[in-house]
Protein backbone atom coordinates (compact mmCIF):
# COMPACT_ATOMS: atom_id res chain seq x y z
CA UNK A 1 0.00 0.00 0.00
CA UNK A 2 2.45 2.59 0.92
CA UNK A 3 4.36 1.54 -2.46
CA UNK A 4 1.33 2.19 -4.46
CA UNK A 5 0.87 5.80 -2.66
CA UNK A 6 3.89 6.48 -3.41
CA UNK A 7 3.82 6.05 -7.09
CA UNK A 8 0.61 7.88 -7.03
CA UNK A 9 2.77 10.92 -5.59
CA UNK A 10 5.10 11.03 -8.22
CA UNK A 11 2.81 10.90 -10.68
CA UNK A 12 1.05 13.90 -8.75
CA UNK A 13 4.65 15.88 -8.87
CA UNK A 14 5.05 14.62 -12.75
CA UNK A 15 1.76 16.52 -13.36
CA UNK A 16 2.28 19.45 -11.36
CA UNK A 17 5.18 19.85 -13.33
CA UNK A 18 2.99 20.64 -16.71
CA UNK A 19 0.38 22.53 -14.87
CA UNK A 20 2.33 24.60 -12.30
CA UNK A 21 1.33 27.98 -13.84
CA UNK A 22 -1.90 26.94 -13.89
CA UNK A 23 -2.50 25.64 -10.62
CA UNK A 24 0.09 26.98 -8.68
CA UNK A 25 2.03 25.64 -5.26
CA UNK A 26 1.24 24.04 -1.71
CA UNK A 27 2.87 26.66 0.47
CA UNK A 28 4.73 24.64 3.83
CA UNK A 29 1.98 24.37 7.02
CA UNK A 30 2.92 26.57 9.45
CA UNK A 31 2.33 24.18 12.13
CA UNK A 32 3.76 22.03 14.35
CA UNK A 33 6.64 24.16 12.89
CA UNK A 34 7.99 27.34 14.18
CA UNK A 35 6.43 30.49 12.47
CA UNK A 36 10.06 31.81 12.44
CA UNK A 37 12.49 30.93 9.83
CA UNK A 38 16.37 31.93 8.98
CA UNK A 39 15.15 31.45 4.80
CA UNK A 40 11.77 33.28 3.35
CA UNK A 41 8.98 31.33 4.59
CA UNK A 42 6.74 31.97 1.76
CA UNK A 43 9.51 30.53 -0.34
CA UNK A 44 9.33 26.78 1.49
CA UNK A 45 7.03 24.66 -0.41
CA UNK A 46 4.92 21.63 0.68
CA UNK A 47 6.05 18.52 -1.40
CA UNK A 48 3.48 16.78 -1.18
CA UNK A 49 4.05 13.26 0.45
CA UNK A 50 4.09 14.54 3.91
CA UNK A 51 6.36 14.09 6.58
CA UNK A 52 8.43 11.02 6.27
CA UNK A 53 5.87 9.92 3.13
CA UNK A 54 9.78 9.79 1.39
CA UNK A 55 10.98 7.05 4.07
CA UNK A 56 14.73 6.88 4.85
CA UNK A 57 16.79 4.23 5.45
CA UNK A 58 17.18 3.91 9.11
CA UNK A 59 18.93 0.56 8.95
CA UNK A 60 21.16 0.25 5.90
CA UNK A 61 22.25 -3.29 4.57
CA UNK A 62 24.99 -3.71 1.97
CA UNK A 63 26.32 -6.31 -0.61
CA UNK A 64 29.65 -6.50 -1.83
CA UNK A 65 31.03 -4.84 -5.08
CA UNK A 66 31.22 -8.12 -7.14
CA UNK A 67 28.16 -9.39 -5.95
CA UNK A 68 25.84 -6.34 -6.45
CA UNK A 69 23.62 -7.00 -10.31
CA UNK A 70 20.90 -4.47 -9.54
CA UNK A 71 23.28 -1.55 -11.27
CA UNK A 72 23.13 -0.65 -14.40
CA UNK A 73 26.99 0.86 -16.11
CA UNK A 74 25.37 4.20 -16.11
CA UNK A 75 24.03 4.42 -12.95
CA UNK A 76 25.67 6.94 -10.13
CA UNK A 77 26.93 6.28 -6.93
CA UNK A 78 28.09 8.16 -4.26
CA UNK A 79 31.13 6.86 -2.00
CA UNK A 80 32.95 7.67 1.15
CA UNK A 81 36.13 6.01 2.99
CA UNK A 82 36.77 6.10 6.46
CA UNK A 83 38.63 4.45 9.31
CA UNK A 84 39.22 1.65 6.36
CA UNK A 85 35.71 1.24 5.23
CA UNK A 86 34.75 2.26 1.82
CA UNK A 87 31.27 2.47 0.94
CA UNK A 88 28.91 3.30 -1.97
CA UNK A 89 25.08 4.95 -2.03
CA UNK A 90 23.71 4.02 -5.31
CA UNK A 91 21.42 6.81 -6.78
CA UNK A 92 18.77 4.31 -7.91
CA UNK A 93 18.42 3.57 -3.96
CA UNK A 94 18.47 7.28 -3.07
CA UNK A 95 16.34 8.79 -5.93
CA UNK A 96 13.46 6.99 -3.13
CA UNK A 97 14.89 7.43 -0.35
CA UNK A 98 17.04 10.37 0.01
CA UNK A 99 18.60 9.75 3.37
CA UNK A 100 20.31 6.92 4.33
CA UNK A 101 21.35 7.26 8.89
CA UNK A 102 24.73 4.73 8.73
CA UNK A 103 27.23 3.93 10.89
CA UNK A 104 31.24 3.65 10.21
CA UNK A 105 32.20 2.05 13.52
CA UNK A 106 32.11 5.52 16.32
CA UNK A 107 31.52 7.81 13.13
CA UNK A 108 27.82 8.40 12.81
CA UNK A 109 26.49 9.69 9.28
CA UNK A 110 23.37 11.09 7.36
CA UNK A 111 23.95 10.32 3.92
CA UNK A 112 21.28 12.86 2.22
CA UNK A 113 20.57 13.49 -1.38
CA UNK A 114 17.90 15.14 -2.74
CA UNK A 115 16.78 13.95 -6.64
CA UNK A 116 15.73 16.97 -7.49
CA UNK A 117 18.69 19.05 -7.32
CA UNK A 118 21.41 16.18 -7.53
CA UNK A 119 23.22 17.06 -4.54
CA UNK A 120 24.19 14.79 -2.29
CA UNK A 121 26.46 14.80 1.09
CA UNK A 122 26.80 13.33 4.29
CA UNK A 123 26.08 14.89 7.47
CA UNK A 124 28.07 14.15 11.20
CA UNK A 125 24.61 12.49 13.05
CA UNK A 126 25.91 13.74 16.51
CA UNK A 127 24.41 17.28 17.66
CA UNK A 128 24.73 18.61 20.61
CA UNK A 129 26.33 15.37 22.16
CA UNK A 130 23.19 13.34 21.12
CA UNK A 131 22.93 10.74 18.23
CA UNK A 132 20.35 11.94 15.86
CA UNK A 133 18.53 10.03 12.89
CA UNK A 134 17.54 12.59 10.38
CA UNK A 135 14.16 11.48 8.36
CA UNK A 136 12.69 13.44 4.76
CA UNK A 137 10.56 16.62 6.18
CA UNK A 138 8.52 16.42 2.94
CA UNK A 139 9.20 20.54 2.47
CA UNK A 140 11.17 21.73 -0.15
CA UNK A 141 13.73 25.14 -0.32
CA UNK A 142 14.80 26.20 -3.60
CA UNK A 143 13.34 23.01 -4.89
CA UNK A 144 15.68 21.15 -2.43
CA UNK A 145 15.65 18.55 0.40
CA UNK A 146 14.64 19.70 3.90
CA UNK A 147 15.83 16.99 6.24
CA UNK A 148 14.60 16.88 9.88
CA UNK A 149 15.95 15.96 12.78
CA UNK A 150 14.78 13.18 15.09
CA UNK A 151 15.68 14.50 18.64
CA UNK A 152 13.72 18.40 18.17
CA UNK A 153 11.73 18.30 15.17
CA UNK A 154 14.03 20.99 13.63
CA UNK A 155 14.32 21.60 9.97
CA UNK A 156 17.44 21.78 7.99
CA UNK A 157 18.02 23.10 4.74
CA UNK A 158 20.09 20.10 2.92
CA UNK A 159 22.27 23.01 0.47
CA UNK A 160 22.59 25.73 2.68
CA UNK A 161 23.92 22.62 5.08
CA UNK A 162 22.41 24.27 8.68
CA UNK A 163 19.11 24.70 10.31
CA UNK A 164 16.66 26.68 9.38
CA UNK A 165 13.44 26.47 11.52
CA UNK A 166 13.16 25.11 14.93
CA UNK A 167 15.25 24.63 18.16
CA UNK A 168 18.52 24.24 16.39
CA UNK A 169 17.83 27.00 14.45
CA UNK A 170 21.08 28.71 13.15
CA UNK A 171 23.24 25.77 13.99
CA UNK A 172 25.68 24.31 11.14
CA UNK A 173 25.70 20.96 10.00
CA UNK A 174 29.18 18.71 10.11
CA UNK A 175 29.98 17.48 6.79
CA UNK A 176 31.66 14.18 5.07
CA UNK A 177 31.76 15.11 1.71
CA UNK A 178 30.89 12.25 -0.57
CA UNK A 179 32.56 11.62 -4.46
CA UNK A 180 30.00 11.14 -7.14
CA UNK A 181 30.69 8.45 -10.22
CA UNK A 182 29.30 6.42 -12.53
CA UNK A 183 28.64 2.63 -11.19
CA UNK A 184 31.11 1.27 -14.01
CA UNK A 185 33.98 3.23 -12.61
CA UNK A 186 33.24 2.76 -9.13
CA UNK A 187 33.39 -1.27 -9.53
CA UNK A 188 36.22 -1.57 -11.21
CA UNK A 189 37.96 1.49 -8.94
CA UNK A 190 36.90 -0.71 -5.63
CA UNK A 191 36.10 -4.02 -5.96
CA UNK A 192 36.40 -4.33 -2.13
CA UNK A 193 33.96 -1.49 -1.04
CA UNK A 194 30.27 -2.08 0.60
CA UNK A 195 27.37 -1.17 -1.71
CA UNK A 196 24.05 -0.18 -0.20
CA UNK A 197 21.53 -3.02 -1.83
CA UNK A 198 17.69 -2.73 -2.38
CA UNK A 199 16.88 -4.65 1.24
CA UNK A 200 15.41 -1.65 2.07
CA UNK A 201 12.24 -2.93 4.02
CA UNK A 202 10.24 -1.15 1.51
CA UNK A 203 8.59 -2.24 -2.07
CA UNK A 204 10.07 0.38 -4.80
CA UNK A 205 10.48 -0.23 -8.21
CA UNK A 206 14.96 0.87 -7.81
CA UNK A 207 15.21 -0.18 -11.64
CA UNK A 208 12.90 3.02 -12.55
CA UNK A 209 13.63 6.82 -12.23
CA UNK A 210 10.29 7.81 -10.58
CA UNK A 211 10.24 11.58 -11.64
CA UNK A 212 10.16 11.35 -15.48
CA UNK A 213 12.39 12.79 -17.61
CA UNK A 214 13.49 15.52 -14.88
CA UNK A 215 17.27 14.89 -15.16
CA UNK A 216 17.56 15.65 -19.38
CA UNK A 217 15.08 18.52 -19.32
CA UNK A 218 16.41 22.02 -19.06
CA UNK A 219 13.30 23.53 -19.27
CA UNK A 220 11.33 21.93 -16.11
CA UNK A 221 11.60 22.33 -12.47
CA UNK A 222 8.88 20.86 -10.18
CA UNK A 223 9.18 23.93 -7.70
CA UNK A 224 9.88 27.72 -7.75
CA UNK A 225 13.17 28.71 -6.84
CA UNK A 226 14.18 32.20 -5.51
CA UNK A 227 16.56 33.03 -8.53
CA UNK A 228 17.31 31.86 -12.17
CA UNK A 229 21.19 32.05 -13.12
CA UNK A 230 21.59 31.49 -17.12
CA UNK A 231 25.32 31.41 -16.89
CA UNK A 232 25.07 27.33 -17.95
CA UNK A 233 22.29 24.94 -18.33
CA UNK A 234 19.67 24.63 -15.70
CA UNK A 235 20.53 20.79 -15.23
CA UNK A 236 23.92 20.69 -16.01
CA UNK A 237 26.26 19.06 -13.19
CA UNK A 238 28.63 20.92 -11.37
CA UNK A 239 31.14 20.89 -8.73
CA UNK A 240 30.02 23.19 -5.50
CA UNK A 241 33.06 23.60 -3.22
CA UNK A 242 30.78 25.23 -0.08
CA UNK A 243 33.05 27.27 2.84
CA UNK A 244 31.02 29.68 4.67
CA UNK A 245 33.04 32.62 3.37
CA UNK A 246 33.61 31.65 -0.27
CA UNK A 247 31.98 29.09 -2.23
CA UNK A 248 32.92 28.87 -5.87
CA UNK A 249 31.31 26.14 -8.96
CA UNK A 250 34.25 23.96 -11.16
CA UNK A 251 32.93 22.32 -14.69
CA UNK A 252 34.16 19.08 -16.24
CA UNK A 253 37.31 19.55 -18.58
CA UNK A 254 36.13 18.93 -22.05
CA UNK A 255 37.03 15.08 -22.22
CA UNK A 256 40.10 15.45 -24.22
CA UNK A 257 42.28 14.16 -21.45
CA UNK A 258 41.62 11.10 -19.71
CA UNK A 259 42.31 13.40 -16.20
CA UNK A 260 43.23 16.93 -15.14
CA UNK A 261 43.83 18.63 -12.09
CA UNK A 262 42.86 22.75 -11.49
CA UNK A 263 44.84 24.25 -8.06
CA UNK A 264 42.88 26.52 -6.78
CA UNK A 265 42.62 28.67 -3.27
CA UNK A 266 39.04 29.02 -1.85
CA UNK A 267 38.51 30.84 1.59
CA UNK A 268 42.22 30.63 2.15
CA UNK A 269 42.87 27.23 1.70
CA UNK A 270 44.71 25.72 -0.86
CA UNK A 271 42.87 23.20 -3.16
CA UNK A 272 42.99 20.41 -5.97
CA UNK A 273 40.34 19.87 -8.04
CA UNK A 274 40.12 16.46 -9.96
CA UNK A 275 37.97 15.78 -12.68
CA UNK A 276 37.85 13.90 -15.64
CA UNK A 277 34.55 13.97 -18.46
CA UNK A 278 35.64 10.65 -19.73
CA UNK A 279 35.52 9.03 -16.58
CA UNK A 280 32.65 11.25 -14.97
CA UNK A 281 34.39 12.06 -12.16
CA UNK A 282 34.59 15.86 -9.90
CA UNK A 283 36.12 16.27 -6.51
CA UNK A 284 37.81 18.70 -4.42
CA UNK A 285 41.03 18.12 -2.21
CA UNK A 286 42.40 20.29 0.34
CA UNK A 287 45.98 20.43 -0.09
CA UNK A 288 48.90 20.61 2.82
CA UNK A 289 51.26 23.31 2.42
CA UNK A 290 54.42 21.78 3.15
CA UNK A 291 54.58 19.91 0.36
CA UNK A 292 53.65 20.25 -3.51
CA UNK A 293 51.35 18.13 -5.63
CA UNK A 294 50.73 16.84 -9.10
CA UNK A 295 48.16 14.95 -11.29
CA UNK A 296 48.53 11.09 -11.21
CA UNK A 297 47.20 10.49 -14.67
CA UNK A 298 47.24 6.88 -14.72
CA UNK A 299 46.33 3.93 -12.09
CA UNK A 300 43.20 5.40 -11.54
CA UNK A 301 41.49 5.41 -8.68
CA UNK A 302 44.96 7.03 -7.52
CA UNK A 303 44.80 11.15 -9.14
CA UNK A 304 47.27 12.99 -6.69
CA UNK A 305 50.77 12.60 -5.80
CA UNK A 306 52.95 14.89 -3.04
CA UNK A 307 56.79 15.72 -3.46
CA UNK A 308 56.97 13.56 -0.52
CA UNK A 309 56.37 10.52 -2.53
CA UNK A 310 52.55 9.72 -1.22
CA UNK A 311 50.24 8.93 -3.26
CA UNK A 312 46.11 9.71 -2.63
CA UNK A 313 42.90 8.28 -4.37
CA UNK A 314 39.82 9.83 -5.34
CA UNK A 315 38.79 9.16 -1.93
CA UNK A 316 41.68 10.69 -0.80
CA UNK A 317 42.78 8.15 0.84
CA UNK A 318 46.44 7.56 0.83
CA UNK A 319 47.41 3.86 -1.10
CA UNK A 320 50.93 4.51 -1.14
CA UNK A 321 52.77 5.74 1.57
CA UNK A 322 52.03 6.57 5.30
CA UNK A 323 50.41 10.17 4.45
CA UNK A 324 47.27 10.79 6.30
CA UNK A 325 44.19 11.04 3.83
CA UNK A 326 43.75 14.49 2.07
CA UNK A 327 40.49 15.86 3.40
CA UNK A 328 38.04 16.55 0.78
CA UNK A 329 36.71 20.41 0.21
CA UNK A 330 33.17 20.24 1.60
CA UNK A 331 31.58 19.59 -1.61
CA UNK A 332 28.58 18.88 -3.42
CA UNK A 333 27.99 17.50 -7.16
CA UNK A 334 24.74 18.90 -8.38
CA UNK A 335 22.60 20.55 -10.88
CA UNK A 336 23.38 24.02 -11.85
CA UNK A 337 20.35 25.80 -11.58
CA UNK A 338 20.44 24.75 -7.54
CA UNK A 339 23.92 26.71 -7.16
CA UNK A 340 22.71 29.46 -8.98
CA UNK A 341 19.95 30.02 -6.74
CA UNK A 342 21.59 29.32 -3.45
CA UNK A 343 24.72 31.36 -3.79
CA UNK A 344 23.90 34.10 -6.44
CA UNK A 345 26.64 34.88 -8.54
CA UNK A 346 28.90 32.18 -7.50
CA UNK A 347 32.25 31.83 -9.61
CA UNK A 348 32.66 29.15 -12.19
CA UNK A 349 35.46 27.94 -12.33
CA UNK A 350 37.34 25.42 -15.04
CA UNK A 351 36.48 26.69 -18.48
Amino acid sequence: MKSRRYLIFCGLLLAMACTKEKEGFRKAPSQPIEDEWLIPSDQVFDGGPGKDGIPSIDNPDFTLTAEVSFLKDEDLVLGIAFDGVIKAYPHPILDWHEIVNDEFGELSLAITYCPLTGTGVAWNRVIEGELAEFGVSGLLYNTNLMPYDRITNSVWSQQRLDCVNGELKGTTAKVHSLVEMPWSVWKEAFPEALVLNTRTGYSRNYARYPYGDYRTNQRRLLFPIRHTDDRLPLKERVLGVVYSSEQKVYLFDDGQQSIDMILDEVAGRQIAIVRSKVLNVLAAFELRTDRTYELKKDGFPNVIADSQGNVYDILGRCTHGNAAALNLSPQFMGYWFSWGTFYPEIPICGF
